[in-house]
């Protein structure tokens, strides 16, 4: 199977390169890019109407934490999309003429690297411990990737609305990883089709744990309906 990667192209940026090849984002979806979409077909989200989800002494929904808020406070343009259900997820990728990956297809674009002349420490054909190659450094992990007190310099700081860990990075401010793809690993969940009914894969760890789930086989799933804090999303689109 052939691998191509691209990156969405939003009226904020175009970033990392503005391309129309069929393929996986490099990025996640962003707010800037899920700002579009909700322009365009009026979508109002389940997190706007009862508050997405975080956990403290359990899970509990915050009023005033969305896609636009994502920890009370507006969030950058180049910041992920989270709190969005399965579903939300779903339906922009429809929009996009394109849709959520499967958890198989997810796992060979995280981890085994189909570039043809990728640079070093990258080899072709080579599957991974991590989406960021042989360690899990450069991730936005908490506390065992490399990263000082396991905060990036590069991101904002949540902690103090957090029970634990300091929140998501701007998307493509960590390091790339396997196939040039940012925050396969780390960041935020990201959604994919597994099959499951009422459950949906999420795939890749995030910033709330550490690096054990990055791993391939980890297996999280969480309810479709459900709009998380460390959630988030991004496209594929098939030849």
């Amino acid at each position: 199977m052939r691998f191509v990667v691209t990156a969405i192209s939003v009226l904020w940026t175009c970033f990392p390169v503005c391309a129309d090849d069929i393929g996986i984002d490099r990025v996640e979806v962003t707010i800037g890019a899920f700002a579009e979409y909700v322009d365009a077909t009026g979508t109002f989200t389940d997190a706007e109407s009862a508050g997405g989800m975080v956990f403290e002494a359990g899970w509990v929904a915050k009023p005033g934490w969305n896609w636009r808020t994502p920890y009370g406070v507006e969030g950058a343009m180049d910041e992920p999309a989270v709190h969005i259900t399965y579903d939300e997820a779903s339906a922009y990728c429809q929009w996009r003429g394109s849709r959520l990956p499967t958890r198989d297809e997810w796992v060979r674009y995280a981890y085994t690297e189909a570039r043809a002349a990728p640079p070093a420490p990258f080899v072709t054909g080579k599957t991974y411990p991590y989406p960021t190659g042989d360690t899990p450094h450069g991730a936005n992990c908490l506390g065992d990737c490399g990263n000082a007190i396991g905060n990036p310099a590069n991101k904002t700081d949540y902690a103090k609305v957090l029970m634990r860990g300091y929140g998501h990075a701007r998307v493509g401010s960590t390091k790339s990883g396997v196939n040039g793809l940012f925050d396969m690993g780390a960041n935020v969940w990201e959604w994919a089709t597994s099959g499951d009914g009422q459950h949906q894969a999420t795939m890749g760890g995030s910033w709330w744990y550490g690096q054990s789930q990055m791993e391939a086989d980890y297996g999280a799933t969480k309810p479709r309906n459900m709009s998380a804090v460390y959630i988030g999303f991004r496209c594929l689109k098939s030849e």
